[in-house]
């Protein structure tokens, strides 16, 4: 499942649009995304996922390599089972734009005509750009410093007055002269490769620790589910009983008892 979750993330595909997709709840995305095994999600939604994907079964999950042509692939069937299954929903301006004020919708604009440029040239640079862009703003709200980097190069660039601080004027001023710093170094070209590659493999080392924990995270969860549902005498999550068994999973918790 950790392998479908990455392919899923390296589409774009979000839990909202798989949500739509299949027609469930995002909350059920979430349930059947942290179950061991896609043999286990009700038999029209593993269909539906394998056709999405282009497999015939859950086994050639392993084997999906994501490139261009697989994404496109994927964005066209997604376009034809969404119309063959009138799960469509035209999305209007008046929707996207609802509940902004003029200010942000013209931003909103603003973003969107620039994204759009990029992703109509269709090319590979572009969609890499753009994934990491996602990818980004995902991780903006667990990340403070992403907030800075955005800062810094508003800033850099000439878009932004450089003592201009819109978020914690203390820490975005310490981020940014260690980042001007850091990238004056880089273009200097004076540091040693052995001092790259040393500095390399600490970032590899971190990455990999944190993808490591988040393992060990979801296997908790999965044991912790396992327990509520052996508790409360279900064998599986679904929409009439997801509220009591996550209301189980917080009891057991604080209870700090797995059995």
């Amino acid at each position: 499942m950790e392998r479908l979750n990455e392919i899923l993330h390296e589409l774009g595909i979000s839990k909202v649009k798989l949500a739509k997709f299949l027609g469930v709840s995002r909350q059920m995305i979430y349930n059947y995304l942290e179950l061991d095994d896609i043999n286990k999600w009700p038999k029209d939604k593993k269909v539906l996922l394998l056709n999405l994907l282009g497999i015939k079964n859950a086994e050639e999950i392993d084997t999906i390599k994501v490139d261009t042509d697989y994404i496109l692939e994927v964005e066209s069937r997604i376009e034809t089972l969404f119309n063959n299954s009138s799960k469509t929903e035209d999305i209007s301006s008046e929707d996207i734009y609802s509940g902004l004020n003029d200010e942000n919708k013209q931003l909103l604009a603003n973003i969107i005509d620039l994204l759009k440029e990029r992703i109509e040239e269709d090319s590979e640079v572009n969609h890499n750009i753009l994934l990491y862009l996602y990818n980004f703003i995902q991780s903006i709200d667990s990340t403070k410093e992403l907030k800075y980097i955005l800062g810094y190069v508003s800033k850099s660039t000439g878009y932004t007055k450089p003592l201009e601080f819109v978020f914690n004027e203390e820490e975005q001023y310490k981020f940014e002269s260690i980042m001007f710093s850091a990238m004056t170094l880089y273009s200097s070209n004076r540091v040693s490769p052995s001092k790259i590659s040393t500095a390399h493999q600490r970032f590899v080392d971190k990455i990999e620790l944190r993808r490591e924990e988040k393992i060990g995270r979801t296997m908790a969860l999965n044991s912790l589910k396992i327990q509520a549902l052996k508790e409360l005498g279900y064998t599986e999550i679904n929409d009439t009983n997801a509220v009591e068994v996550y209301e189980k999973i917080t009891e057991i918790e604080s209870r700090g008892n797995l059995s």
